[in-house]
Protein backbone atom coordinates (compact mmCIF):
# COMPACT_ATOMS: atom_id res chain seq x y z
CA UNK A 1 0.00 0.00 0.00
CA UNK A 2 1.30 3.44 -0.87
CA UNK A 3 1.03 6.04 1.86
CA UNK A 4 -0.04 9.31 0.29
CA UNK A 5 0.33 12.68 1.95
CA UNK A 6 -0.89 15.72 0.09
CA UNK A 7 0.18 19.33 0.01
CA UNK A 8 -1.38 21.54 -2.64
CA UNK A 9 -0.32 25.11 -3.02
CA UNK A 10 -0.75 27.99 -5.42
CA UNK A 11 2.58 29.58 -6.20
CA UNK A 12 1.68 33.25 -6.02
CA UNK A 13 3.03 35.83 -8.44
CA UNK A 14 5.41 38.55 -7.31
CA UNK A 15 6.44 41.86 -8.84
CA UNK A 16 10.12 40.85 -8.81
CA UNK A 17 10.58 38.95 -12.07
CA UNK A 18 14.04 37.79 -11.03
CA UNK A 19 12.80 36.05 -7.91
CA UNK A 20 12.35 32.27 -7.82
CA UNK A 21 8.85 30.98 -7.38
CA UNK A 22 9.91 27.66 -5.92
CA UNK A 23 12.88 25.39 -5.46
CA UNK A 24 12.61 21.60 -5.76
CA UNK A 25 15.15 19.86 -3.52
CA UNK A 26 14.75 16.20 -4.52
CA UNK A 27 16.11 12.88 -3.16
CA UNK A 28 18.19 12.24 -6.26
CA UNK A 29 19.82 15.62 -5.82
CA UNK A 30 18.42 17.63 -8.72
CA UNK A 31 17.02 21.12 -8.04
CA UNK A 32 14.36 22.69 -10.30
CA UNK A 33 14.16 26.49 -10.12
CA UNK A 34 10.72 27.79 -11.11
CA UNK A 35 10.66 31.44 -12.17
CA UNK A 36 7.67 33.66 -11.51
CA UNK A 37 5.54 35.17 -14.24
CA UNK A 38 3.15 38.10 -14.48
CA UNK A 39 1.02 36.30 -17.13
CA UNK A 40 -2.53 35.02 -16.64
CA UNK A 41 -1.41 31.47 -16.07
CA UNK A 42 -0.14 30.60 -12.62
CA UNK A 43 1.88 27.74 -11.19
CA UNK A 44 0.20 25.12 -9.01
CA UNK A 45 2.21 22.53 -7.11
CA UNK A 46 1.29 19.34 -5.26
CA UNK A 47 3.75 17.19 -3.30
CA UNK A 48 2.89 13.68 -2.13
CA UNK A 49 4.53 10.42 -1.11
CA UNK A 50 4.40 7.63 -3.68
CA UNK A 51 6.73 4.91 -5.00
CA UNK A 52 8.54 5.03 -1.63
CA UNK A 53 9.76 8.55 -2.35
CA UNK A 54 8.69 12.18 -2.72
CA UNK A 55 6.77 13.12 -5.85
CA UNK A 56 6.17 16.73 -6.89
CA UNK A 57 3.95 17.87 -9.73
CA UNK A 58 3.89 21.50 -10.83
CA UNK A 59 1.63 22.75 -13.61
CA UNK A 60 0.93 26.05 -15.30
CA UNK A 61 -2.78 26.77 -15.65
CA UNK A 62 -5.30 29.60 -15.87
CA UNK A 63 -7.66 27.63 -13.61
CA UNK A 64 -6.96 26.37 -10.11
CA UNK A 65 -9.75 23.79 -10.39
CA UNK A 66 -8.39 22.46 -13.68
CA UNK A 67 -4.88 22.32 -12.24
CA UNK A 68 -5.93 20.36 -9.14
CA UNK A 69 -8.05 17.87 -11.08
CA UNK A 70 -5.28 17.25 -13.60
CA UNK A 71 -2.69 16.80 -10.87
CA UNK A 72 -4.97 14.31 -9.06
CA UNK A 73 -5.29 12.23 -12.22
CA UNK A 74 -1.53 12.28 -12.73
CA UNK A 75 -0.94 11.06 -9.18
CA UNK A 76 -3.54 8.32 -9.69
CA UNK A 77 -1.55 7.14 -12.70
CA UNK A 78 1.67 7.07 -10.69
CA UNK A 79 0.00 5.10 -7.90
CA UNK A 80 -1.47 2.65 -10.41
CA UNK A 81 1.95 1.99 -11.91
CA UNK A 82 3.46 1.64 -8.45
CA UNK A 83 1.04 -1.16 -7.60
CA UNK A 84 1.38 -2.84 -10.99
CA UNK A 85 5.19 -2.84 -11.11
CA UNK A 86 6.12 -3.10 -7.42
CA UNK A 87 8.95 -5.55 -6.76
CA UNK A 88 7.93 -5.83 -3.08
CA UNK A 89 4.19 -6.41 -3.56
CA UNK A 90 3.00 -10.01 -3.91
CA UNK A 91 0.05 -8.84 -6.00
CA UNK A 92 2.05 -6.96 -8.64
CA UNK A 93 2.67 -8.26 -12.15
CA UNK A 94 6.40 -8.11 -11.48
CA UNK A 95 5.99 -10.52 -8.58
CA UNK A 96 3.89 -12.85 -10.73
CA UNK A 97 6.63 -12.92 -13.33
CA UNK A 98 9.24 -13.65 -10.64
CA UNK A 99 7.17 -16.42 -9.05
CA UNK A 100 6.86 -18.15 -12.39
CA UNK A 101 10.55 -17.95 -13.28
CA UNK A 102 11.58 -21.17 -15.02
CA UNK A 103 7.95 -22.35 -15.08
CA UNK A 104 5.79 -20.51 -17.58
CA UNK A 105 5.24 -17.18 -19.37
CA UNK A 106 3.02 -14.65 -17.60
CA UNK A 107 0.35 -12.60 -19.36
CA UNK A 108 0.97 -8.94 -18.52
CA UNK A 109 -0.57 -5.51 -19.09
CA UNK A 110 0.60 -3.17 -21.87
CA UNK A 111 2.41 -1.04 -19.28
CA UNK A 112 4.45 -3.95 -17.91
CA UNK A 113 5.28 -5.11 -21.41
CA UNK A 114 6.33 -1.62 -22.43
CA UNK A 115 8.60 -0.88 -19.48
CA UNK A 116 10.35 -4.27 -19.71
CA UNK A 117 10.95 -3.74 -23.42
CA UNK A 118 12.45 -0.35 -22.69
CA UNK A 119 14.62 -1.84 -19.93
CA UNK A 120 15.95 -4.45 -22.37
CA UNK A 121 16.71 -1.68 -24.88
CA UNK A 122 18.83 0.08 -22.26
CA UNK A 123 20.58 -3.17 -21.36
CA UNK A 124 21.46 -3.82 -25.00
CA UNK A 125 22.83 -0.29 -25.38
CA UNK A 126 24.93 -0.36 -22.19
CA UNK A 127 26.49 -3.79 -22.71
CA UNK A 128 24.44 -5.11 -19.80
CA UNK A 129 25.60 -2.41 -17.37
CA UNK A 130 21.93 -1.69 -16.74
CA UNK A 131 20.15 -4.92 -15.87
CA UNK A 132 16.76 -5.36 -14.19
CA UNK A 133 17.67 -8.93 -13.15
CA UNK A 134 20.19 -7.63 -10.62
CA UNK A 135 17.58 -8.07 -7.86
CA UNK A 136 19.09 -11.21 -6.23
CA UNK A 137 22.39 -9.38 -5.80
CA UNK A 138 20.81 -6.16 -4.51
CA UNK A 139 19.10 -8.15 -1.75
CA UNK A 140 22.49 -9.20 -0.36
CA UNK A 141 23.41 -5.61 0.53
CA UNK A 142 22.39 -4.03 3.83
CA UNK A 143 23.13 -0.32 3.51
CA UNK A 144 21.29 0.61 6.67
CA UNK A 145 23.39 -1.65 8.90
CA UNK A 146 26.56 -1.29 6.79
CA UNK A 147 26.88 -5.03 6.17
CA UNK A 148 28.84 -6.32 3.18
CA UNK A 149 27.62 -9.43 1.33
CA UNK A 150 29.47 -12.71 1.84
CA UNK A 151 31.66 -13.45 -1.18
CA UNK A 152 30.42 -17.02 -1.42
CA UNK A 153 26.80 -15.92 -1.45
CA UNK A 154 27.57 -13.19 -3.98
CA UNK A 155 29.13 -15.73 -6.33
CA UNK A 156 26.05 -17.92 -6.00
CA UNK A 157 23.54 -15.15 -6.69
CA UNK A 158 25.45 -13.79 -9.68
CA UNK A 159 24.45 -16.96 -11.53
CA UNK A 160 20.90 -15.59 -11.68
CA UNK A 161 21.84 -12.15 -13.05
CA UNK A 162 21.56 -11.59 -16.79
CA UNK A 163 18.98 -9.70 -18.82
CA UNK A 164 19.08 -12.34 -21.55
CA UNK A 165 17.11 -14.56 -19.18
CA UNK A 166 14.10 -12.37 -19.99
CA UNK A 167 11.94 -13.55 -22.89
CA UNK A 168 9.29 -11.12 -24.10
CA UNK A 169 6.56 -12.18 -26.52
CA UNK A 170 5.02 -8.94 -27.74
CA UNK A 171 2.32 -10.65 -29.79
CA UNK A 172 1.07 -12.71 -26.87
CA UNK A 173 1.88 -9.97 -24.33
CA UNK A 174 3.82 -12.35 -22.08
CA UNK A 175 7.05 -12.23 -20.12
CA UNK A 176 9.03 -15.33 -19.20
CA UNK A 177 12.14 -15.73 -17.06
CA UNK A 178 14.05 -18.74 -18.41
CA UNK A 179 15.74 -19.75 -15.16
CA UNK A 180 14.24 -20.38 -11.73
CA UNK A 181 15.76 -17.96 -9.25
CA UNK A 182 15.98 -15.04 -11.68
CA UNK A 183 14.21 -11.93 -10.39
CA UNK A 184 13.37 -8.71 -12.18
CA UNK A 185 13.33 -5.44 -10.25
CA UNK A 186 12.26 -2.30 -12.11
CA UNK A 187 13.50 0.08 -9.41
CA UNK A 188 16.12 1.56 -11.75
CA UNK A 189 13.62 2.58 -14.42
CA UNK A 190 10.13 2.77 -12.91
CA UNK A 191 10.33 6.37 -11.65
CA UNK A 192 11.29 7.75 -15.03
CA UNK A 193 8.60 5.65 -16.73
CA UNK A 194 5.98 6.90 -14.26
CA UNK A 195 7.04 10.51 -14.82
CA UNK A 196 6.51 10.10 -18.58
CA UNK A 197 3.07 8.56 -18.04
CA UNK A 198 2.05 11.28 -15.57
CA UNK A 199 2.97 13.96 -18.12
CA UNK A 200 0.83 12.16 -20.73
CA UNK A 201 -2.12 12.36 -18.33
CA UNK A 202 -1.56 16.05 -17.67
CA UNK A 203 -1.46 16.82 -21.40
CA UNK A 204 -4.64 14.84 -22.04
CA UNK A 205 -6.35 17.01 -19.42
CA UNK A 206 -5.40 20.26 -21.07
CA UNK A 207 -2.21 21.13 -19.19
CA UNK A 208 0.36 22.53 -21.61
CA UNK A 209 3.28 23.16 -19.28
CA UNK A 210 4.72 21.78 -16.07
CA UNK A 211 7.10 19.48 -14.26
CA UNK A 212 6.76 15.97 -12.84
CA UNK A 213 9.57 15.11 -10.43
CA UNK A 214 9.75 11.63 -8.91
CA UNK A 215 12.75 11.78 -6.62
CA UNK A 216 15.55 12.83 -8.99
CA UNK A 217 13.83 11.80 -12.21
CA UNK A 218 12.32 14.90 -13.76
CA UNK A 219 10.14 15.35 -16.84
CA UNK A 220 9.54 18.90 -18.08
CA UNK A 221 7.04 19.87 -20.76
CA UNK A 222 6.18 23.22 -22.27
CA UNK A 223 7.59 26.52 -21.08
CA UNK A 224 7.11 28.70 -18.02
CA UNK A 225 4.15 31.09 -17.93
CA UNK A 226 6.46 33.92 -19.01
CA UNK A 227 7.56 31.94 -22.06
CA UNK A 228 11.01 31.17 -20.73
CA UNK A 229 12.80 27.86 -20.28
CA UNK A 230 12.67 25.91 -17.05
CA UNK A 231 15.97 26.01 -15.19
CA UNK A 232 17.33 22.82 -13.63
CA UNK A 233 20.24 22.66 -11.22
CA UNK A 234 22.84 19.87 -11.30
CA UNK A 235 23.84 18.84 -7.80
CA UNK A 236 27.41 18.78 -6.64
CA UNK A 237 28.07 15.18 -5.55
CA UNK A 238 30.59 16.38 -2.98
CA UNK A 239 29.06 19.59 -1.55
CA UNK A 240 31.37 19.60 1.45
CA UNK A 241 34.47 19.86 -0.74
CA UNK A 242 35.89 23.35 -1.36
CA UNK A 243 34.85 23.62 -4.99
CA UNK A 244 33.59 27.17 -4.44
CA UNK A 245 35.35 30.20 -3.00
CA UNK A 246 35.42 29.80 0.76
CA UNK A 247 33.39 32.96 1.32
CA UNK A 248 30.53 31.47 -0.75
CA UNK A 249 30.32 28.08 0.90
CA UNK A 250 27.47 27.22 3.20
CA UNK A 251 25.42 30.29 2.28
CA UNK A 252 21.92 29.34 1.20
CA UNK A 253 23.02 25.92 0.01
CA UNK A 254 24.77 27.39 -3.02
CA UNK A 255 27.58 24.85 -2.75
CA UNK A 256 25.07 22.04 -3.37
CA UNK A 257 24.64 23.05 -7.02
CA UNK A 258 27.49 23.06 -9.52
CA UNK A 259 25.58 24.16 -12.62
CA UNK A 260 22.20 25.06 -14.10
CA UNK A 261 20.72 24.42 -17.53
CA UNK A 262 17.52 25.65 -19.13
CA UNK A 263 15.25 23.59 -21.37
CA UNK A 264 11.70 22.52 -22.16
CA UNK A 265 10.11 19.27 -23.32
CA UNK A 266 12.97 17.20 -21.94
CA UNK A 267 13.75 14.89 -19.03
CA UNK A 268 16.74 14.75 -16.72
CA UNK A 269 17.96 12.15 -14.22
CA UNK A 270 21.04 11.81 -12.04
CA UNK A 271 22.60 8.69 -10.53
CA UNK A 272 25.22 9.28 -7.86
CA UNK A 273 27.32 7.44 -5.33
CA UNK A 274 26.07 9.86 -2.65
CA UNK A 275 22.39 8.89 -2.82
CA UNK A 276 22.51 5.60 -0.90
CA UNK A 277 25.80 4.51 0.61
CA UNK A 278 27.89 3.74 3.67
CA UNK A 279 31.60 4.07 4.38
CA UNK A 280 33.50 1.18 5.92
CA UNK A 281 37.27 1.02 6.42
CA UNK A 282 37.56 4.32 4.52
CA UNK A 283 35.85 2.83 1.45
CA UNK A 284 32.53 4.05 0.06
CA UNK A 285 29.96 1.36 -0.77
CA UNK A 286 26.96 2.64 -2.74
CA UNK A 287 23.85 1.20 -4.38
CA UNK A 288 24.97 1.42 -8.03
CA UNK A 289 26.10 -2.15 -8.49
CA UNK A 290 27.88 -3.68 -11.45
CA UNK A 291 25.68 -6.61 -12.56
CA UNK A 292 28.79 -8.55 -13.54
CA UNK A 293 30.49 -8.33 -10.12
CA UNK A 294 27.70 -7.47 -7.69
CA UNK A 295 29.80 -4.65 -6.21
CA UNK A 296 29.71 -0.87 -6.64
CA UNK A 297 31.69 0.92 -9.32
CA UNK A 298 34.02 3.39 -7.62
CA UNK A 299 35.30 5.36 -10.63
CA UNK A 300 32.54 7.99 -10.67
CA UNK A 301 30.65 10.35 -8.39
CA UNK A 302 27.62 11.05 -10.54
CA UNK A 303 26.10 10.74 -14.00
CA UNK A 304 23.36 13.05 -15.31
CA UNK A 305 21.48 12.20 -18.50
CA UNK A 306 19.21 14.52 -20.50
CA UNK A 307 16.84 13.18 -23.18
CA UNK A 308 13.24 13.38 -24.36
CA UNK A 309 11.98 10.48 -22.24
CA UNK A 310 12.43 10.16 -18.47
CA UNK A 311 12.27 6.37 -18.73
CA UNK A 312 15.57 6.53 -20.62
CA UNK A 313 17.25 9.25 -18.56
CA UNK A 314 16.47 7.21 -15.43
CA UNK A 315 17.86 3.92 -16.73
CA UNK A 316 20.76 5.25 -18.79
CA UNK A 317 22.02 7.37 -15.87
CA UNK A 318 22.51 4.14 -13.92
CA UNK A 319 23.81 2.14 -16.87
CA UNK A 320 26.36 4.76 -17.91
CA UNK A 321 27.54 5.20 -14.33
CA UNK A 322 28.47 1.53 -14.37
CA UNK A 323 29.62 1.43 -18.00
CA UNK A 324 32.17 4.20 -17.53
CA UNK A 325 33.16 7.52 -19.03
CA UNK A 326 34.59 6.65 -22.45
CA UNK A 327 31.98 4.06 -23.39
CA UNK A 328 29.26 6.03 -21.65
CA UNK A 329 29.94 9.22 -23.58
CA UNK A 330 29.95 7.22 -26.81
CA UNK A 331 26.54 5.79 -25.94
CA UNK A 332 25.11 9.24 -25.21
CA UNK A 333 26.44 10.72 -28.45
CA UNK A 334 25.29 7.75 -30.53
CA UNK A 335 21.74 7.86 -29.17
CA UNK A 336 21.48 11.63 -29.36
CA UNK A 337 21.31 12.09 -25.59
CA UNK A 338 23.21 14.64 -23.51
CA UNK A 339 24.94 14.12 -20.22
CA UNK A 340 27.39 15.14 -17.55
CA UNK A 341 29.78 12.65 -15.99
CA UNK A 342 31.80 13.47 -12.87
CA UNK A 343 34.60 11.02 -12.11
CA UNK A 344 36.00 10.05 -8.71
CA UNK A 345 38.52 12.91 -8.83
CA UNK A 346 35.87 15.52 -9.61
CA UNK A 347 36.78 15.86 -13.28
CA UNK A 348 33.77 16.72 -15.42
CA UNK A 349 32.92 15.40 -18.88
CA UNK A 350 30.09 17.00 -20.87
CA UNK A 351 28.49 16.00 -24.17
CA UNK A 352 28.87 18.45 -27.06
CA UNK A 353 25.15 19.18 -27.26
CA UNK A 354 24.97 21.04 -23.94
CA UNK A 355 28.46 22.49 -23.50
CA UNK A 356 27.28 25.95 -24.51
CA UNK A 357 24.01 25.72 -22.56
CA UNK A 358 25.37 24.99 -19.10
CA UNK A 359 25.89 27.83 -16.64
CA UNK A 360 28.49 26.83 -14.08
CA UNK A 361 28.04 28.07 -10.54
CA UNK A 362 31.79 27.90 -10.05
CA UNK A 363 33.75 28.75 -13.20
CA UNK A 364 36.57 26.47 -12.06
CA UNK A 365 34.30 23.50 -12.67
CA UNK A 366 34.24 24.01 -16.44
Amino acid sequence: MNIRTQRTEHITQTTDKKSLASVFCLLASVFCLLACSPSQEKLYKDTRSSMYTIVSITVSSDSEDKAKKSIDKAFNEIDKLSELLNFYSEDSEVSMINRNAGKKPVLVSPETLEIINKALYVSENTEGAFDITVGPVVRLWDFQNKILPEKKMMKEKLKFVGYKNIIVDNEKSTVFLKTKGVLIDLGGIIKGYAADKAVEILKKNGIKSGIVAIAGDIKIFGKKPDGGLWNVGIQNPRPTLPILPLEMQGKGGVDDIIATIGFSDMAISTSGDYQKFFIKNDKRYHHLLNPKTGYPVDDYQSVTVIAKDAVFTDAFATGIFILGNRNGMNVLERLGFDGIIIDKNGKIFVTKGIKDKIKWINRAME
